[in-house]
């Protein structure tokens, strides 16, 4: 359990909707290293139509009604995040817009991780940093550090996507306690 005695429920978003995504093979890690008393749950993406504000409008669609539903009971967020030309990708900006929109964003003073893989050396460093920048303006608490940055993923995973490297299981659980003690904090 933690500090506070109560069980902490984190939505996961991988950003990634490829079969054999390294991100959503560390969102699975992190599902089995969270630690007692933390439960994470993944949010589907990929059924979310593209952002049309006529379409929010006239209703959110019942995908995105779902998403901010789960994203607005949860009490903390793991976002994991590839790198797509030196951002984030465009299902997770998608996810974020429709999510982000009035009224009761679910974001707004919601701590959050944030991780993510590549096949590259630097892992998601500038994605990871333009993330950053989106969840200030909606008023989320990114967890500063550790920072879990996975670079070279290829060689973390096996065939099956599970995780091998021991090393970067250490980071993603010292991330996960860290989330849940930022979480107690701003409790």
């Amino acid at each position: 359990m933690t500090k506070d005695s109560r069980p902490i429920r984190v939505v996961g978003m991988s950003g990634s909707l490829r079969a054999g995504s390294y991100n959503t093979a560390a969102l699975k890690a992190a599902i089995a290293l969270a630690p007692e008393g933390m439960t994470i749950e993944t949010a589907e993406i990929g059924d979310l139509p593209l952002y049309n504000d006529d379409v929010r409008v006239a209703g959110y669609p019942p995908a995105v009604q779902r998403l901010r539903d789960q994203l607005s009971g949860a009490d903390a967020i793991l976002f994991v995040t590839p790198e797509y030309n030196y951002s984030i990708s465009g299902v997770l900006k998608n996810a974020i817009d429709w999510a982000s929109r009035p009224p009761s964003q679910p974001f707004d003073n919601k701590p959050v991780a944030i991780m993510g893989a590549s096949g590259g050396i630097l892992g998601t460093a500038r994605a990871q940093y333009h993330l950053r920048q989106m969840l200030i303006f909606l008023n989320a608490f990114p967890l500063n550090k550790p920072e879990v940055m996975i670079g070279q993923a290829s060689s973390k995973f096996d065939e099956e996507g599970r995780l091998t490297d021991e090393a970067t299981a250490g980071f993603i659980r010292h991330l996960l306690e860290a989330l849940r003690d930022w979480r107690d904090r701003l409790s």
